[in-house]
């Protein structure tokens, strides 16, 4: 446990103002991706039965497209932005390794290079946390309870 504290401190006092924006514009491209796998569940679907894992297909796209709902949300707001990340990780690390798999490898596969960017964006969030500009900021500074 020392050893989270550790890295969650370090994060939280090494944490440039850019990466607040990057970490916005990461919550809204995962919101709007699980917007897109609302709108199109059966794509979906075709994508996790090519993996040829034994779950639940319709489980796992709505487990999927509610995490990035939320998930994004949290993220762009900064709101237990760790958290939010954590839950992330495993969906981009399945679109990384197995459904992309399908896809090759290439240079033009370019939702395997996206997966990736947002798999390595979501692992630098985990460790540097929210930043300044986040609900977790604001929600720690004295009084803050107190103006609601």
């Amino acid at each position: 446990m020392n050893l989270l504290y550790k890295i969650e401190h370090w994060g939280d006092t090494h944490h440039p103002r850019w990466l607040d924006y990057l970490r916005i514009v990461l919550g809204i491209l995962i919101f709007f991706k699980g917007i897109s796998f609302i709108s199109d569940t059966d794509a979906v679907a075709r994508l996790i039965a090519l993996t040829n894992f034994q779950l639940s297909i319709w489980g796992a796209v709505h487990y999927v497209a509610f995490a990035h709902l939320v998930g994004g949300i949290f993220i762009a707001f900064g709101l237990v932005t760790r958290l939010a990340v954590l839950i992330q990780i495993p969906i981009l690390i399945g679109a990384v390794f197995f459904v992309n798999i399908t896809n090759g490898f290439s240079f033009l596969n370019s939702e395997f290079w996206l997966s990736l960017i947002v798999l390595l964006l979501l692992i630098l969030f985990l460790i540097v946390g929210s930043g300044k500009y986040s609900l977790d900021h604001a929600m720690r500074k004295p009084g803050y309870l107190r103006k609601i």
